[in-house]
């Protein structure tokens, strides 16, 4: 075979390769063409039915059986504390009692003008957790929050109970989620609608779906979407939101 019928072959088949690569990218921008995608949104404000609250209170011995001591006394005043203020012994746990070690350091000169330093045992640091929690039950929701602002009344007995950040969650969470999800795609089938109607289309099957992140946050939260998801455990009123992406053949 000479050379010039090899170019000459070489050549055909790099024109075929050409042609069946713009043909397919002809075919695919029709495609897309005769297409749509849109964003539907499904939104609803909500309050939570549960609620979560603790505090911390800890006590120092250089014995620990005396820190052991001391934390059953401050938690028998704790205890008898919360049911004057009107609860129940089984509406609160304490958690088990953890001990720590404490050292302090030490400054010391040397001979030579230098200095040194030494972390000596300082004793033992008693602490323990009492923890409220209520679900679907607004009476002890409305007890909780309401005590969690008077825990420094303890202070004149001698006791320093800090405080946690209370946190709200939703029970219902699956079937809110649920009724997102139906409320965007139909938002997003509705826009699409009236996109095509608008311009004296037809709108075909469904193609494609796809959903976005799952978001909770504070009813009036300016907080951008994340694209991990929030889950505010901080406000008790909420807003959840979802959105849907559907693309549609257009006929």
């Amino acid at each position: 075979m000479t050379e010039k019928i090899k170019s000459t072959l070489i050549i055909s088949l790099a024109l075929i390769l050409i042609a069946f690569v713009l043909g397919g990218a002809f075919k695919n921008r029709n495609e897309n063409l005769d297409s749509i995608s849109v964003i539907g949104l499904g939104t609803k404000d909500f309050v939570s039915d549960e609620i979560l609250w603790s505090g911390n209170f800890t006590v120092k011995s250089m014995d620990i059986k005396e820190a052991y001591s001391k934390i059953i006394s401050d938690q028998k005043i704790i205890a008898d504390f919360f049911i004057r203020k009107g609860f129940k012994s089984n509406e609160f746990t304490f958690e088990a009692i953890s001990f720590t070690k404490k050292f302090r350091e030490v400054k010391s000169e040397r001979a030579d003008n230098t200095f040194q330093y030494e972390q000596v045992f300082d004793g033992y640091e008693a602490s323990q957790t009492i923890t409220f929690s209520a679900k679907k039950n607004p009476d002890l929701m409305k007890r909780i929050e309401d005590v969690s602002n008077k825990t420094s009344e303890l202070i004149n007995s001698g006791i320093e109970l800090t405080s946690n950040t209370t946190q709200y969650t939703y029970s219902a969470l699956s079937s809110l989620k649920q009724s997102l999800i139906e409320n965007a795609t139909k938002d997003a089938n509705e826009r699409a609608a009236k996109i095509v109607k608008t311009a004296s289309g037809k709108l075909g099957k469904l193609k494609t779906a796809s959903m976005g992140v799952f978001q909770i946050t504070g009813q009036g939260s300016t907080e951008e979407d994340s694209y991990g998801g929030i889950n505010d455990t901080y406000s008790k009123n909420k807003t959840a939101r979802i959105t849907v992406r559907l693309g549609y053949q257009l006929d």
